[in-house]
Order: structure tokens, then C-alpha cells, then sequence
């Protein structure tokens, strides 16, 4: 929400009896926002129950207490040659910090995925990325 959306939206709120919906001001609201994305590629592609088992595995995965948003997904039916399609499952989230996402790291549901599923993949491949929260 961009800031002329987000005074709009508290000023009605207001008017509206709905004072507490946001903050005042964005100061309190994150600078930077750590991308953390991961490709699985499995070992057995084609296996449904490796997928079934992996996508189980995530969606444990995903109740980590620090991730903010988290998306997972698989390729899109797009083609075009820059395209990456050979992944299983794209595992995509965000954090409010670099230090957020250590914890994530550190955390025994992260643990326990990959105590429980690594042996379902052949290899991932991880993009961590940060920047202004826009």
C-alpha cells in the first residue's frame, strides 16, 4: 500500500469509527524486506507421492513464526527461452530482516523439513535477496 492509498484508507477508517486499523505512521513498518527463494528439483520428478510428500513437507514448513508471506508454487505454463521450468516446487518467502530469516533457519520446524524431506530432492537452488519494502 503505497502511501496516498494508505491515508486514504486511515482517514476513512476514522470517519468510519476504525481509528486502530493502522498505524499513524509508517515508522514502525519494516525498511528492507528479505527475499528468501528456493527451487526444489526431486529426485524423482515424475513420482506424484514424492510431490504429494514435498508439498506436505512445505506446507509444514510454511508455520515457521517469522516468515511474513509465503508462496508455494510450481512453473507457470509460460515459454519463453529465459524461463526456469525444471523445478519441482518454487518455495518462496518473505521476512521483515536478515535476522528473521536466521531464525527461520534456526528454527526446529526448519529443522524437521529437512530432516524429513531432503531425501527427496536431488538438489535445490536458493536466491536470497534484500531491499527497500515497498
Amino acid at each position: 500500500m503505497n502511501e496516498q492509498s494508505r491515508r486514504s484508507f486511515v482517514k476513512h477508517s476514522v470517519a468510519a469509527g476504525l481509528g486502530a486499523a493502522l498505524p499513524a505512521t509508517t515508522e514502525l513498518a519494516p525498511k528492507e524486506l528479505f527475499v528468501h527463494h528456493v527451487l526444489f528439483y526431486l529426485k524423482n520428478p515424475g513420482s506424484e507421492a514424492d510431490k504429494a510428500k514435498l508439498l506436505e513437507g512445505l506446507n509444514k514448513l510454511a508455520k515457521c513464526p517469522t516468515i511474513k508471506l509465503v508462496n508455494i508454487g510450481t512453473p507457470a505454463a509460460t515459454n519463453r527461452d529465459v524461463i526456469e521450468r525444471t523445478y519441482t516446487y518454487s518455495w518462496l518467502c518473505f521476512f521483515d530482516s536478515p535476522a528473521d530469516e536466521e531464525s527461520y533457519q534456526k528454527h526446529p520446524i526448519h529443522d524437521d523439513f529437512r530432516n524429513n524431506y531432503s531425501s527427496l530432492w536431488d538438489k535445490v537452488v536458493i536466491y536470497d535477496s534484500i531491499g527497500p519494502k515497498r
